[in-house]
């Protein structure tokens, strides 16, 4: 499951989306379309930027815009940036790895297999839908 914060900022990178080449968005502007608490858009958007999807302006005219083109960005990307590992279990995980202290032998876990398919089953769908599919509701991927 995502978290909400995750959710928040897939809504408000839509939202940059349908704006996309018009200049700079109000993060107050933002949290009203998406009804995105303000303080918490601020933390979400500041993320996003400093992992380069995102540039800010100051001053007049300023706010945040896409700084990647939204069909460039995935929701992988996304939730990786704002929640962390995918995948269900640290065993599992492509770019979190972290062996599972209960589990005396990863070759015989009962587990391991099953939360592999659901890893991939997740990242199926995460990493070939786009921002920008979000937008054009009749480009989902299969």
């Amino acid at each position: 499951m995502i978290s909400k914060k995750a959710k928040y900022a897939i809504k408000a990178l839509k939202a940059l989306t349908e704006s996309y080449g018009t200049g700079p968005i109000l993060i107050t502007d933002i949290a009203k379309r998406e009804n995105i608490p303000h303080k918490f858009l601020e933390g979400i958007l500041l993320e996003m930027r400093n992992h380069g999807i995102l540039q800010s302006q100051k001053g007049k005219g300023g706010g945040y815009l896409l700084r990647v083109d939204p069909e460039r960005i995935n929701l992988a990307q996304v939730i990786r940036i704002i929640d962390g590992p995918i995948a269900p279990t640290p065993c599992v995980s492509l770019n979190f790895y972290v062996r599972c202290d209960d589990c005396a032998d990863e070759e015989t876990c009962s587990i391991r297999p099953i939360m592999l398919r659901v890893r991939d089953a997740n990242l199926a769908v995460y990493e070939k839908t786009t921002i920008q599919m979000l937008v054009d509701k009749n480009k989902q991927p299969i």
